[in-house]
Formats: structure tokens, sequence, C-alpha cells
């Protein structure tokens, strides 16, 4: 990852590292949201970055629906080129398909209406669009006819982002990665992004995404800076000033920041404008105080997290106005040292030992299943001193398990105990993403079970990692 901020404090920046620590206090200890990175940012420079070990700066992380956000920003390139019309019906972009598509609110969707979520259908169409042509989602999208008029109505919808993306490949004879590279991922100093690919080969555009939290914070600026990044315009202002401002109205969303209207593949808030991903991942733009807040982790409550940064990080920055706010610049120092010591705790109990080695019979989902020591202990000891393996998902998992800290190995991180029974409790991580996984073993019946801690929304336990070329 090449993209650096410059460093700062917070004081220095105009904030109360009291506050952001009131923030870290929350996300740690308040039920169903865990952080795994934040980078804070204002006026371009870095307030305050840390990583929750077992994840790291330097490893990207499963965005899920933040990916919309970077296909978004593709979009705005390409019609900045020339190559894409807001205007342009979408099926225009797919001349081959207009035999096909007859429905007349299908034929009027157009490129803008997709960007909004308005494409006139009242809810998400995935399943229905990949029911109707299972091997090309945009025409089953299109083949999907929409309940009202397009640009009336707002309902999330996947294939909206996909058939998005596709507009941009078609446009530009290139893959959304391979376009973005030298028109966004360079210019902004990101140089790892991985996108998951359906079985034609196309990037999902709604999902998939892999980047670590420096380029979440990086798009989340340059948007910030209305399109100009180093002196270079890569965005056009009146297309910044469209995706950062309400499209559609989507008042009977649940929660209060996703009710508060939907730009271009970016949610208006409360406060600012966000991009976000299944899970807690955020990219929130604040461009009253001039901030940009990259968040990712494990978190079932989204709200909540927005909740905390509202309640105890909004309230330590002093506003642009020059209004007075009450700093505590020694507070500085114990912040930071906070942020670099930053981790989730391993798994807690006592030592595994040697009856405890074994096979494992299990559920009929995890075959195989041997905890064994591990030969190769390397030079930490206590964290690898054993190893996991089981057959899942028809291929060979195989991983260290720490004790008392987390084992990393690739993209795997994993931490064991056993508890008053004697039964071997293990948390094992998949560090580039979101999720996690919980086993338990019993050595007195030679048993074992499983569940994930947060379900996956595409792959499994062998592919949850940033994808190869």
């Amino acid at each position: 990852m090449t993209t650096t901020f410059p460093r700062s404090t917070p004081s220095a920046l105009g904030i109360d590292a009291r506050g952001v620590s009131a923030f870290l206090d929350a996300l740690e200890s308040t039920p169903d949201v865990e952080p795994h990175s934040i980078v804070l940012l204002r006026h371009g420079r870095v307030a305050a970055q840390g990583w929750w070990a077992p994840y790291a700066a330097d490893r990207v992380h499963l965005l899920y629906s933040l990916s919309k956000s970077f296909t978004a920003a593709a979009v705005g390139i390409a019609v900045r080129e020339g190559l894409v019309d807001l205007d342009a019906t979408v099926l225009s972009s797919f001349p081959e398909l207009d035999a096909d598509v007859t429905d007349e609110r299908s034929r009027r969707i157009r490129v803008r209406h997709l960007l909004a979520m308005a494409s006139g259908h009242r809810e998400e169409t995935l399943q229905r669009a990949e029911a109707a042509d299972p091997e090309d989602l945009v025409r089953g999208f299109l083949l999907t006819p929409p309940d009202e008029e397009p640009g009336s109505v707002f309902a999330y919808n996947q294939p909206c982002t996909y058939t998005l993306a596709a507009i941009v490949r078609r446009a530009s004879g290139e893959s959304l990665v391979d376009y973005l590279r030298p028109r966004l991922l360079e210019p902004l100093g990101i140089d790892d992004l991985a996108w998951k690919r359906d079985d034609t080969g196309a990037e999902l555009g709604f999902s998939g995404a892999y980047a670590p939290t420096a380029a979440v914070a990086a798009l989340g600026q340059l948007y910030l800076q209305r399109g100009v990044w180093d002196g270079r315009r890569i965005l056009d202002e009146d297309w910044v000033d469209a995706a950062t401002s309400t499209q559609v109205a989507n008042p009977d969303e649940e929660n209060a920041d996703w009710r508060q209207g939907y730009g271009f593949q970016f949610w208006m808030a409360r406060h600012g404008f966000r991009g976000d991903g299944a899970y807690g991942q955020f990219c929130v733009v604040l461009p009253e105080q001039d901030v940009v807040l990259a968040l990712t982790g494990q978190s079932l409550d989204m709200q909540a997290v927005l909740d905390a940064a509202w309640q105890h990080l909004l309230p330590a920055i002093t506003p642009q106005d020059g209004a007075h706010l009450d700093l505590d610049p020694e507070a500085d120092a114990g912040l930071e040292a906070r942020l670099a010591s930053l981790g989730l705790p391993p798994v807690q109990g006592g030592r595994l030992a040697e009856p405890v080695a074994g096979s494992y019979e299990s559920d009929g989902v995890l075959e195989g299943l041997r905890l064994e020591p591990d030969a190769d202990t390397g030079s930490d000891t206590d964290a690898a001193a054993w190893r996991l393996t089981v057959d899942v998902d028809g291929g060979l998992l195989s991983f260290r398990v720490g004790q008392g800290a987390w084992a990393v190995e690739g993209p795997l991180a994993a931490s064991a105990a056993t508890d008053a029974d004697g039964a071997v409790q293990v948390v094992v991580r998949f560090v580039e993403t979101p999720h996690a996984a919980r086993l338990r073993l019993d050595p007195a019946t030679g048993t074992a079970s499983g569940e994930w801690i947060t379900q996956p929304l595409h792959d499994g336990p062998l592919t949850l990692r940033r994808p190869t070329a």
C-alpha cells in the first residue's frame, strides 16, 4: 500500500484525543460491534489510525457493499471521459438485448437511475434476475420489469450496481480494475485492490472488492476534495455534487442514518455522507468538519457504530468556523500508545495438552478434522505450538493455532483454549474479511462442531481471501 497521508496529532488538527478514545471505548464495548481498523483524517492528514490485531495495516479487507462506491467512481471517470452518458438508457449499452427487453419501464431505465438505486423496482431483484437468466445477470435484470416508473422509488438493488460495472467494461473494453488502475488507483497511491468475479469473469461491482483501510480513506478524501487529487482532476465537480446529495428519498429505511436519502452509490447521513458495506465497512465523509473516517469490522449493529461516532467523535472536532473547543494536547500521547497496541482478545481458558490431540468427527460439514502439535513452531512457540487441519467444502484447510495469542498464517489467524469441561474452543479469523468461525472440539467424545460468528454473504472457508488475478 503506497497511500501515505501526512501524520499529525489530534490536537494539531483541532481534534480532542479524549473524544477519539471515547469512540474507541464505544466500539470495543458495544454489543454486536467488533472493530478491525480505523483511519481518521482531517485536512488530509492522519489524526488517528490503528488496527486491532490480528488485523494489520498492510492487509486488504473485504468491503462488501462499500465496493459500490468504487464502482461509482469508475462510472464518474467514464462520464468525464465521454464514455458514458448518465441520461442514456441502460439498454443502449447492450443493443444485443433490444429484442428481448420488451417491458417499457425496463427500456426507460437510465444510467443515473442505476446509480441512485432508483430502477423502479420496489425491492431487491438479485434472485429474480438470476432466475430470469442464470448466465447473464444484466439480461436477467432487464427482463425483471420495474414496479414503478424508473427514478421514482428507492430500493437497494444489487443488479443496479452490477450493471453499472458492466457498462464501464463495455464502454472501456477493460475490466473494472484495469480501467480504474491508471485513472483512480495509481493517482491515489492504491496498489492493492482486488475484486471477486462471477463465473463469467466479470467483477461483481456491487460487492467483492478487497482493499486496505487506507484505500477506503483515500476514496473518501477524493470526494472531500471534490474530485481533485494532487492538483489533478479525477472526478468532475458536478459529479461529486450529484453523487453526494440526495437523488432519491428513502424515508422508509429502518435506521436513522439509512433514511436520509441516497446519492450515486453513497448514503446520505445525519452528518455528511458515506459508503458502507455489510458487517461494518465504512467510508464516512464529513465536509463541514473536513474529516474522513474509514472503518472496517465484524459488526452486526452498524447503526451503533455511527451512533458512537456522532456521540463521541463528532463533538471532539473543533468546528471549521473557529468556535472554541477545549483540547487536551497531553491526551495525544496516550491515544497514540493505545492505537499502537490495539488487539482483539484471543480465546481465554486453559492450555492445550497432549490428550486433546487427535482426530474428531463432526456434523458432516467439517470432515477429517485433526488437532496436533505443530512441528514447525517458528520463533513464537507459544503462538504456533498447535495445528488444526480440516476438510471443508471439498478442500483442505490447515492453520496454526495460538494459545494466549493469535497465530497468523496466510489469510487466517486462530486462537484456542480449553474450557472447564476439557473441550477445546477455537476461533478462526479470516483476516482479509470481516468473518470469523467458532469451533468446539470435545476430546471425551471425539466430536467437533462449528459455526460462523458472522455468515459470509458469498464465498466459503476456502475462498474467503483476496481474489487472485
